[in-house]
């Protein structure tokens, strides 16, 4: 896979924030070496974020997003905005773009709290440097460590805008997804059903992203579908150390796989690698206690087409209502869409988040927790729902104690 195959929800989001007419979309194609934003004199010439994943050097993948001013005004303004600050739900650096000609007001102000609030590391890039600066604006030597004097028009300090961001993206903690459970030399075996929901000739993300991981841990990667997993089992000369299954194939899986082979699936992994696994471990316990009228949100991180067998859904609503014993009612969202008013919910169920950037996973739960709504994903509810949660969950003991 090479950096412009990164997947959006693994690259670094970066995104440039500001006033209309600070420069904002100026300094974006300044930093990205190309025209990625229309640039104008007329304020609020940008009216949606515009997005582009890419390979910045010498960052590496990237997505960088510009965004609408945030000090648009009118009903429209106001729509912009919101928008803006869904888009710092994402974001794991921002740049406020300031016109060094003036002054830091309350708009600028503003996103530094909400930067300061989210602990969002960030950078002030006061632009149009070319230009006489503010009365008030500090001498290049007084600036702090995170604010820089540029200007888009000239190219002056943009190599050192990227310097700055680069030493946020550096300093990001590097996670594994499997290969801390592993030891060189280990083999895996990955249980994978190809069956009318998989993508035609190709592995889905988080497949893909675990047979990297067991490779780069000097490890072995054998896959099989399901009713192949018998055979596959008998025919190995060497014991697996894990089998990594599909969460719609758990409960076959488990009763297939010997109780001395550590078991879990593609979507507990995600759940720890992007999410919170101990709070999802505890929404499980939710999904028995559910009752008749009871509002259930199914949330998915990406688009795709609805087949008759949707797990969302159709398999998923299917098996809570049989595991629960009732009939709850059912609203679902997918891709960038996630409800600001969590609090007619009794539970939310959630993807992986392969397609979500750690920030706006670990965003989507930190909401559910302050509405108080319990929060469980696809592959810990189906463990739960086949009696194997606790089984799913041992190659991380320090979880287990947050069973119900």
């Amino acid at each position: 896979m090479t950096l412009n195959e990164t997947a959006s929800g693994e690259r670094v989001h970066i995104g440039f924030f500001g006033k209309r007419n600070a420069g904002k979309s100026s300094l974006v194609n300044a930093v990205t070496n190309q025209n990625m934003a229309v640039v104008s004199d007329v304020k609020g010439t940008t009216t949606d974020p515009v997005k582009k994943a890419m390979e910045l050097l010498p960052l590496g993948p990237v997505v960088i997003t510009d965004t609408p001013g945030f000090d648009d005004e009118g009903g429209l303004g106001e729509l912009r905005v919101k928008k803006t600050k869904e888009i710092l739900a994402k974001t794991d650096i921002a740049v406020l773009v300031a016109d060094a000609s003036g002054v830091l007001d309350e708009y600028d102000k503003e996103l530094i709290g909400i930067f300061k609030e989210k602990k969002l590391p960030y950078i002030v890039a006061y632009n149009k440097a070319d230009l006489p600066r503010g009365k008030t604006m500090p001498a290049e030597n007084e600036l702090k460590k995170n604010e820089i004097y540029v200007s888009a028009k000239t190219g002056e300090n943009i190599s050192a805008l990227k310097e700055k961001i680069g030493a946020f993206t550096n300093a990001k903690s590097t996670k594994s997804l499997v290969s801390d459970l592993l030891s060189t030399g280990d083999l895996v075996l990955l249980v994978i059903p190809i069956d009318e929901s998989a993508p035609k000739g190709r592995l889905i993300m988080p497949q893909q992203m675990v047979i990297r991981d067991i490779l780069d841990a000097h490890c072995a990667a054998i896959s099989c579908q399901p009713d192949e997993l018998a055979h596959t089992l008998n025919s190995l000369a060497k014991q697996p150390r894990l089998v990594i299954t599909d969460s719609q194939a758990f409960g076959a899986v488990s009763a297939a796989v010997p109780e001395d082979i550590m078991l879990t699936s593609f979507s507990i992994l995600m759940a720890r690698y992007k999410g919170d696994l101990k709070t999802l471990v505890r929404g499980a316990a939710v999904l028995g206690r559910l009752k008749d009228g009871d509002k259930v949100l199914i949330s998915e991180g990406c688009t795709h087409h609805r087949q008759c067998n949707d797990i969302g859904t159709v398999k998923l609503p299917m098996w809570i209502n049989g595991f629960s014993h009732a009939r709850p009612e059912y609203a679902f969202t997918s891709g960038g869409g996630f409800p600001d008013d969590l609090s007619g919910y009794k539970l939310i169920v959630h993807c992986g988040g392969c397609m979500l950037n750690e920030k706006e996973m670990k965003h989507r739960i930190n909401a559910a927790s302050v509405a108080n709504v319990p929060i469980v994903n696809y592959g810990v509810a189906i463990a739960q729902m086949h009696g194997i949660l606790k089984r799913s969950i041992e190659p991380f003991p320090d979880i287990l104690k947050y069973l119900a």
